[in-house]
């Protein structure tokens, strides 16, 4: 089947709301959301049930047409822009298949705004703990196939373990229709892990059984200044220690990322006299009302008060307040991307090694470039930190983003040689495979090259991506 053929072909299947192919309506999905990639492509198919989408795969695998996965195109390691072939976007596919409120879980489609999601689990009682930036657009297929992180990593874990059951449509157009809400099922491979973390290359993810736990009813938020990473770190092992799985988050600033934030939002980190090398954003959560988790908090941090580990503390006196405390973490990024170009690093390390990476790194870095900005912020709960790096003020943003592969080097290599990981949750797409080539296992890559060549022998799904010896169609 030629092209022409083909689109027909996808046109009739989908109908004019299934199937775009003008420049004007395909532009926003062959296009990188922040700018860094554009694509090109057939035509997006637009798919509204799993039946349709088994059908696209089927015509394209006949056809030998490549297919890019994509959800709400928010990644940010290029994993969702196609180069050639046929876009398959799970935008119309949205419905919440089931609630079980006995079993604590929902069955969603792939295409379910993770705000949503979460909006439904709170009107019926429950919650649903994956939180990230891009909540508001991002939709699950996307998560999933991504194993994203977010600030609830520490007290729930990553995508993959909130996870029961998954539906796939695999790269020769079977269903594999595993939406299993069991908590026990011991049948040989579980292979819905395959597909988690996988991008796209392995198959296309149509829907969830998702996890639910009960709704905090206790909350206490808190702002702290710290002298130094090491001294966060101490206090985060005493509130673990002393708080269980009540520590829901623990996120870390350097005093960088939280001046840039001040700077752009006037008046949103005027809590504390003066500035302080590190602070964190902590967040106490329980299911039980009556919890008196403030006492907690505070009698964790009065002895650090006492003994200088602390500077100062803020504990939010309201929601409020709470929720002025997590805009200043959650507006980093926003914050760089008005200071000019940056360069961005989504590590990990050990938890215990968290204050020497951030010391090795930004001393490697400034030896390299004297006057660069390192921004560090991100997830200390689970030794997961961006390390980012923003322009010096003097510096034209073309001149300091051609010093991207020389800094990546340079914090790979410290990573890498403190048993960390170069991804760790923003996954490999196109910008990492490089990366995964030079840091990765020779063993491990060749695992993941059987199991592609096994299950997409054609090498359809999501070409260029992740697997570091897959070259990009065009």
């Amino acid at each position: 089947m030629d092209e022409t053929a083909l689109i027909k072909t996808l046109s009739d299947l989908l109908g004019p709301k299934g199937w775009l192919c003008d420049a004007e309506d395909v532009e926003p999905y062959i296009t990188e959301h922040r700018k860094l990639w554009r694509g090109h492509c057939l035509g997006v198919a637009r798919p509204d049930n799993t039946e349709h989408v088994a059908q696209v795969i089927q015509i394209c695998a006949e056809a030998g047409i490549p297919i890019t996965p994509q959800g709400g195109n928010t990644g940010l390691v290029g994993g969702g822009v196609p180069f050639g072939g046929v876009v398959l976007s799970t935008g119309r596919m949205n419905h919440i298949r089931e609630f079980d409120t006995h079993n604590h879980t929902m069955t969603v489609d792939a295409g379910c705004i993770l705000a949503d999601i979460q909006a439904t689990a709170g009107e019926n009682g429950l919650f649903f703990p994956l939180s990230l930036g891009a909540e508001g657009s991002c939709q699950i297929g996307g998560n999933l196939s991504t194993n994203a992180g977010g600030v609830g990593v520490l007290r729930y874990g990553n995508a993959r373990d909130l996870v029961l059951g998954l539906e796939v449509v695999l790269p020769d157009g079977q269903t594999l229709d595993n939406l299993s809400g069991l908590r026990k099922d011991n049948t040989g491979y579980d292979l819905k892990h395959l597909f988690m973390g996988a991008e796209g290359t392995l198959g296309v993810i149509t829907a969830a059984t998702l996890k639910l736990f009960p709704q905090p009813q206790a909350c206490e938020t808190a702002l702290i200044a710290f002298p130094s990473v090491g001294a966060a770190l101490d206090v985060f092992v005493s509130l673990r220690n002393a708080t269980g799985d009540c520590l829901s988050a623990f996120e870390i600033m350097n005093n960088q990322a939280f001046q840039l934030v001040g700077a752009h939002m006037p008046g949103s980190t005027d809590m504390f006299e003066g500035q302080h090398p590190q602070y964190a954003l902590v967040e106490l959560t329980s299911a039980r009302h009556n919890d008196d988790l403030r006492s907690l908090l505070v009698g964790c941090l009065v002895p650090f008060l006492d003994d200088g580990t602390v500077h100062d503390a803020l504990v939010a006196e309201n929601e409020g307040q709470a929720a002025a405390f997590w805009r200043v973490r959650e507006s980093i990024p926003e914050a760089q991307v008005l200071e000019g170009a940056s360069i961005k690093h989504d590590i990990s390390v050990p938890v215990s090694a968290v204050p020497a990476l951030i010391q090795r790194a930004s001393e490697a870095v400034e030896v390299y470039l004297s006057d660069v900005r390192v921004v560090a912020f991100g997830h200390m709960g689970d030794g997961n930190i961006h390390f980012n790096l923003s322009q010096p003020t003097d510096m034209e943003p073309e001149v300091f983003l051609d010093k991207w592969d020389e800094f990546v080097r340079l914090v790979h290599d410290i990573v890498k040689d403190m048993g960390g990981s170069f991804s760790a949750e923003h996954g490999i797409g196109t910008l990492k495979r490089d990366d995964l080539a030079r840091y990765g296992s020779a063993t491990a890559l060749d695992v993941m090259n059987r199991i592609k060549a096994a299950l997409d022998p054609g090498g359809i799904m999501n070409p260029g991506k992740v697997i570091p010896d897959q070259p990009e169609n065009d």
